[in-house]
């Protein structure tokens, strides 16, 4: 397949695009400075420029831009550059692909569990309904931004992911060394719900949704989702470490802000459109996806 990726430099995107070149598809990237290679395609989503036929011809475009949310303290700027850099890219990929002579089939378009809202201990799949907080309502419009593109007969799926676990960088490039050193432990009481997913699980997932005929909503979270304690001993067993040192909320409300209520909120997610599916995870328990992270 001829794959068009935007936020190929992110952790998911890259990995995302070295999976994809190695299983024999041909990938281009969209970069936001003038292309330099024959895999590249120049964009600027802030000022709405995409060449009208970019994306014709391409079988599938997967789109994993966006400002990281736990980068900086959730101020009112910083939430404005959140959302704007999820549905500016989005709408402009959206238009794009609904305008070109040969569009697009699919549209793999990142989302985040974060729809949900703080479920507690109520598992919820992809028939969920829409929660409160910032995110929820960053995730709402987000996807709305795809609209375009549905309404053109383009297949999309949502990529609502959870915590991606890589011992390179996202939710534990803090975390892991720490539990290293035996400083590690559960964040505020430990009983919040963390729906995580490894990040080759990802990975694969997503190559999966490329030739699937779901659509909508899809949980990439793995089928047993724990709660932080439990995420935490199972990193220090399979490190041969305790997880004694907690850190208590208070703490996190004043290093993290607004962005404490995400780390200590609780989302049991499940990924039952993927299971549906068919897909078989590699590594389903927490248990499985700590000796995967440390033999890394």
């Amino acid at each position: 397949m001829d794959v068009v990726v935007a936020g190929s430099h992110g952790l998911i995107g890259s990995a995302v695009v070295e999976h994809l070149s190695a299983s024999g598809h041909q990938v281009l990237r969209l970069v936001r400075r003038p292309a330099t290679h024959a895999d590249e395609i120049e964009w600027d989503p802030a000022a709405g420029r995409l060449a009208a036929n970019a994306l014709s011809g391409a079988d599938a475009v997967i789109n994993l831009a966006g400002a990281g949310v736990g980068d900086h303290r959730l101020t009112p700027a910083y939430k404005r550059t959140v959302l704007l850099s999820r549905t500016s890219t989005t709408s402009l990929l959206a238009r794009t692909m609904a305008g070109a002579d040969t569009p697009p089939a699919v549209l793999l378009q990142g989302s985040a569990i974060g729809a949900y809202g703080d479920t507690g201990m109520h598992e919820v799949d992809e028939t969920g309904g829409w929660g409160q907080t910032f995110l929820a309502s960053v995730v709402r419009e987000w996807e709305a931004s795809t609209g375009a593109a549905r309404d053109a007969g383009v297949r999309v799926a949502h990529l609502r992911s959870g915590i991606v676990l890589s011992p390179h960088g996202g939710a534990l490039a803090r975390m892991l060394p720490l539990l290293r050193a035996g400083l590690g432990g559960r964040l505020g009481s430990g009983r919040q719900y963390w729906s995580w997913i490894t990040l080759e699980d990802e990975v694969r997932a997503i190559a999966h949704l490329l030739t699937s005929s779901v659509q909508g909503a899809v949980n990439l979270t793995a089928p047993h989702p724990v709660d932080n304690a439990t995420v935490a001993r199972a990193l220090a067993s399979a490190l041969h470490r305790p997880a004694v040192v907690a850190v208590p909320a208070f703490a996190l409300k004043i290093v993290l802000g607004e962005f404490s209520r995400e780390v200590l909120g609780s989302i049991r997610a499940v990924p039952r459109a993927l299971t549906d599916d068919g897909f078989t995870f590699r590594h389903p328990t927490i248990e499985d996806a700590a000796d995967w992270l440390v033999r890394r």
